[in-house]
């Protein structure tokens, strides 16, 4: 994010923490950088290979047009 402005930076993080987290704006703003990253971080097996599952329930929850 070098180069980013604070609110560009803040924008793409909220935007994050809302596909990623499931956080709604006021959740985002209300956490300090520490449990954003946190939520962030992957957990366990987290790395590992994407189930057939998951690849289909990401397709249903962001649909290419």
């Amino acid at each position: 994010m070098s180069g980013a402005t604070f609110g560009q930076a803040a924008e793409r993080l909220c935007n994050a923490a809302s596909l990623l987290l499931g956080w709604r704006p006021d959740e985002f703003w209300k956490s300090t950088p520490v449990e954003l990253a946190l939520a962030l971080e992957p957990r366990g097996d987290a790395a590992g290979p994407v189930s057939p599952q998951m690849v289909e329930a990401l397709r249903r929850r962001f649909p290419d047009e």
